[in-house]
């Protein structure tokens, strides 16, 4: 099935008919007969779109779609609110509530099926995110960044080329947001922060949904949501535009109230998503960066040195490493501090790879102990990189304790080179055995052992 989709209707022949239609689309569909059934049922499924019809016994479609925003486990399940209805106040009555689209009947299948393909695509996306931020214990985004939107009006762009419609817009939008213009030829203005983008289907210079289409692949706009805005009773452009990424559709000449809203709706919904991306995306960083030093950690050297210690053993580019160990830390940290070793650490880390060629990686190993994996590097070349990096070291005292106090540091390097039918293991432990020697022969300095 390609999505699991609730159908909430108190009128049993209402939901059998909306059953039957989803179904022939290979949709799976659950449905539910009043306010609390739907709720129970949301929660309990987790489904990827709502249809709500709102004229309802007890509890109205309206309670309902509130309730489902306000709950957490539920907010960020697109709602799409079904009715007879087709007054203005309930229609933003609809989306003040959080609903994601208001749909008059009898509707059009058509129209309908490219909001449930839109929708249920954006649903799939915050799963996709929301588990990532869940597997990275960094759980509870979606509830801050909602406390931080509130009263935050959007930074739009608005593309239209008509000057009465677009001044219509811009004032319409200054009222909760900060609009500012652009034509077909966005220019820089694309680059802008701007949190939704409000494109013109009917602009008299250009095709809108080029725009739209070329909006969505460009990878600065590709996640910036877009409310397209269509001429009244142009349904096939409007499902056009949802099924050329467009985010929601809006029916021009504009309501500015429900323009407002559905703006706030889009931007709302992006904080959300970038608040999660840039938790997984964190997450990421944190797995293989040793959070002190700012280099990557033990882990994520490993599997980097693995994979070119096996292609040089079959034959491929030699690969180098150099192992690191800083002299006499140990005093540094009994003299001066546990803060002043800090300290070394992160310079000597930035010495370390401001001295690297553009390819090499560099790694924190644990402890004082750093290691640098240098592709398509013999033992010669790596030699040459490791003295650099020693100078470098030696050169200058390191600050400590806010820059009042210097500490001489020198270190230890001993360089490897894997070659044909080497291992991971059988590598580092030449470089460490080459570190031992260098120590042993007086310390700052930088050994070689060959295979």
């Amino acid at each position: 099935m390609s999505a699991r989709i609730l159908v909430v209707d108190d009128i049993d022949s209402n939901v059998r008919l909306l059953e039957a239609k989803l179904r022939l689309e290979y949709y799976e569909v659950l449905t539910a007969r009043s306010g609390p059934e739907a709720l129970a049922a949301a929660r309990r499924v987790n489904p990827d779109l709502v249809i709500l019809d709102v004229m309802m016994p007890g509890m109205d479609g309206f309670e309902v779609c509130r309730r489902l925003k306000d709950d957490p486990e539920t907010c960020f399940i697109p709602v799409v609110l079904l009715t007879a209805l087709d007054q203005r106040e309930d229609r933003l009555r609809g989306l003040s509530c959080g609903a994601d689209d208001f749909l008059t009947k009898p509707f059009d299948d058509c129209g309908l099926f490219a909001r449930v393909r839109n929708l249920t695509r954006l649903k799939l996306s915050i799963d996709e995110l929301r588990q990532r931020e869940a597997r990275g214990r960094t759980l509870g985004v979606i509830e801050g960044t909602a406390l931080r939107e509130r009263g935050l009006g959007a930074r739009c762009l608005v593309i239209d080329d008509h000057p009465r419609q677009s001044e219509r817009l811009m004032k319409a939008l200054r009222d909760d947001h900060f609009p500012f213009l652009a034509g077909a030829d966005l220019g820089p203005a694309a680059q802008a922060s701007c949190e939704v983008l409000v494109v013109s289907l009917a602009s008299r210079n250009f095709d809108g949904l080029a725009i739209v289409a070329h909006l969505r692949h460009r990878l600065d706009t590709r996640h910036i949501p877009i409310l397209a805005v269509v001429q009244v009773g142009d349904g096939e452009r409007a499902r056009r535009a949802l099924d050329l990424g467009a985010n929601d559709i809006i029916a021009s000449p504009v309501d500015a109230d429900e323009l407002n809203v559905r703006v706030r709706t889009l931007a709302r919904r992006k904080r959300t998503t970038d608040a999660l991306r840039a938790a997984v995306d964190s997450t990421l960083e944190m797995a293989v960066t040793d959070q002190l030093t700012g280099l990557n950690n033990r882990r994520f050297v490993m599997n980097q040195l693995r994979g070119m210690v096996q292609r040089s053993a079959q034959g491929g580019a030699q690969v180098a490493v150099m192992m690191l160990d800083i002299d006499h830390f140990k005093r540094i940290n009994d003299g001066f501090g546990h803060d002043a070793g800090d300290d070394v650490l992160r310079v000597f880390a930035r010495r370390l790879g401001e001295s690297l060629r553009p390819g090499d990686i560099a790694a924190r190993f644990g402890g004082e102990e750093f290691v640098v994996v240098m592709p398509a590097t013999t033992g010669d070349a790596a030699c040459v990189v490791a003295e650099r990096v020693r100078r470098s070291v030696a050169a200058l005292p390191i600050l400590v304790h806010q820059g009042r106090v210097p500490v001489n540091v020198t270190v230890s390097i001993g360089v490897a080179a894997a070659g044909e039918g080497d291992t991971v293991e059988g590598v580092l432990k030449r470089a460490d055995m080459a570190v031992y020697a260098a120590k042993q022969d007086g310390r700052n300095r930088v050994v070689a052992r060959a295979a």
